[in-house]
């Protein structure tokens, strides 16, 4: 029954429809004419931009390489005991010299065990604030800027062991 309808309406209207397949084939032939006009008329700045293209994906591989280098760092951690080899005693006049004072040695002391600010101010039954403080003039005092400078300094001019 489908079948018959369509055969019937083909007949029908085969003019119309062989005119709409021929004019959409006439279409697709200039659409087809024109893009090749297109083409051949801008083959050299079609040309220059795919190289464009290619050399610019280059550039930025290159760049991305060139920026990160293959560089590991590897940081290795011994324990290191050192024997002292007299007993530890104060230098009382470069404490004088320096003004530091027994809290001040206190913190310094601390510090230098690695504890950090929130446990020596735990341990001192002080605020954290008043251990930054008190770090803060040690570091001054000592013309040191970090933790592990103020040690080294300290050890080296015989304020703790």
């Amino acid at each position: 029954m489908i079948l018959t309808s369509t055969r019937s309406f083909v007949r029908r209207h085969s003019q119309a429809i062989l005119y709409g397949i021929v004019l959409a084939l006439l279409l697709f032939l200039l659409k087809w004419l024109e893009l090749r006009f297109l083409i051949i008329h801008h083959l050299i700045e079609i040309y220059i931009g795919g190289v464009a293209l290619l050399f610019t994906g280059l550039g930025i591989w290159l760049a991305i390489k060139l920026t990160n280098p293959k560089v590991r760092t590897v940081v290795i951690e011994k324990e290191v005991f050192v024997k002292p080899t007299e007993t530890f005693a104060l230098n009382e006049p470069e404490v004088l010299r320096l003004g530091l004072s027994k809290r001040e040695l206190e913190v310094l002391a601390k510090i230098a065990e690695g504890s950090s600010n929130q446990q020596i101010a735990d341990q001192l039954f002080v605020s954290v604030n008043t251990i930054k403080t008190h770090s803060s003039s040690l570091f001054d005092k000592l013309e040191a800027r970090s933790r592990i400078q103020a040690v080294e300094k300290a050890r080296r001019l015989r304020l703790i062991p």
